[in-house]
């Protein structure tokens, strides 16, 4: 079992960039695939990005390519979610996920789960 504190979330202006952090417990924490949902105001949970434990091969959501890089410092036991070019749907709360099993594709069910950050993306 492993658990998960996300940090890093706040206010940002659209076009505006952010750096969401997950520190993880846990004495093998490169033996889990690590990843980010989120949930907009009043919509379902949706997939944003996963990043594997072999191979470290990432995947990401249909809306976030190209804009969200996820990463992984197992020496630091952190998984990382840069976002640039922020967009006003990008607003939700930003929950981390861990599980040992890996992602396939970007199809991923973890078990393991983060309180959350919120992530506000302003006009």
């Amino acid at each position: 079992q492993v658990q998960l504190v996300e940090s890093g979330g706040g206010l940002v202006q659209a076009g505006g960039s952010l750096r969401l952090s997950c520190a993880a417990s846990g004495r093998t924490f490169s033996r889990y695939a690590m990843g980010w949902f989120r949930r907009p105001p009043g919509k379902e949970r949706e997939f944003v990005a996963v990043i594997s434990w072999i191979g470290g091969n990432t995947y990401y959501g249909d809306s976030v390519k190209g804009r969200f890089t996820i990463s992984r410092d197992n020496a630091k036991n952190t998984v990382y979610l840069q976002m640039n070019s922020l967009k006003q749907e990008d607003t939700a709360v930003y929950y981390c996920a861990a599980d040992w099993r890996d992602p396939y594709g970007s199809t991923w069910y973890p078990q393991e789960w983060g309180q959350g950050t919120q992530v506000t993306v302003s006009s």
